[in-house]
């Protein structure tokens, strides 16, 4: 495992004189830029792991994406090597369609301290929802990102992330009320506590994840990757690409269906992912949105 081989696939220098915040907001976004957030593997026979050594194959080597526990994961290492202080947490994605957050710490994200003081990293969030750069850990503190306004929320030991995004106008008329479009202007993401979390603590989770029926992701095949106007996102057969436009207080949505024949060409060209294996599609029913 190489940093420098790391950066050449994020695309970043590699000059850097300290672990400050400056250079820990460009990784964060050329993460986020350079490698999808998706889940495809489930759905091509293959299995993720929680393997740092196979993690890194994947994804640096092999130039593909990965969930939340590959990415995150990666990125702690990536923060190691750097000389940053981190911490590893579990977060509990918040289900719209319970209401609630779910029981599991099925979300990995990491803690780091820049002169004292802490943020929140997350690269593998995917879609609307993706932060570009860490957020500070201040309790009710509104935080301007591309994709909209992110702010913590302290509850005792819980902390809450949440977003406040944008008036979504989707372009063809037929997706109006896929259940894909999210109209919530403000949405809570997920929750987590300040206990550190080896790799252990997630292994039981990321199997049921990618086995049982209840998952999201057995559910979905999601690839979604931010570009510098948005996102652009392959959910099932539904190819989206998202723009931000906050001057006029809105994100503009094209949607449209991709054939079968066509997925292997749209995972090229919009995601820069080549599988070795083939891809089923799937699009049930879930609490999943833009």
């Amino acid at each position: 495992m190489d940093l420098q081989e790391y950066f050449r696939r994020i695309r970043f220098s590699g000059v850097y004189e300290k672990p400050d915040l400056a250079t820990l907001r460009t990784v964060h976004k050329l993460h986020v830029m350079n490698v999808p957030f998706e889940n495809l593997s489930i759905h091509c026979g293959e299995r993720n792991t929680m393997d740092l050594q196979i993690i890194y194959e994947k994804i640096v080597k092999n130039h593909r994406g990965g969930w939340c526990s590959e990415n995150n994961l990666l990125f702690s290492w990536v923060l190691r090597e750097m000389g940053y202080k981190y911490t590893t947490l579990g977060s509990k994605v918040f289900n719209s369609l319970k209401n609630d957050f779910n029981p599991l710490d099925s979300h990995l994200i990491n803690l780091v301290e820049i002169d004292g003081k802490p943020y929140i990293t997350d690269v593998s969030f995917g879609v609307s929802c993706q932060i570009w750069y860490p957020l500070e850990m201040i309790s009710g503190k509104d935080q301007q990102q591309p994709g909209g306004v992110f702010r913590l929320q302290n509850d005792g030991e819980k902390w809450i992330l949440e977003k406040t995004g944008r008036k979504q106008l989707v372009q063809n008329e037929a997706y109006t009320n896929s259940s894909l479009v999210d109209k919530r202007l403000t949405k809570t993401i997920y929750s987590f506590v300040l206990t550190p979390r080896g790799v252990d603590h997630f292994l039981n989770t990321s199997e049921y994840l990618q086995t049982s029926p209840e998952s999201l992701f057995t559910q979905k095949s999601i690839c979604s990757l931010q570009t510098p106007t948005g996102f652009r996102a392959l959910i099932g057969w539904t190819y989206s690409e998202v723009t931000f436009n906050p001057e006029e207080d809105a994100d503009i949505i094209a949607m449209k269906e991709v054939a079968d024949s066509d997925i292997e060409t749209i995972l090229k060209e919009k995601f820069n992912i080549v599988l070795v294996n083939k891809l089923t599609p799937i699009n049930n029913k879930a609490a999943y949105k833009l």
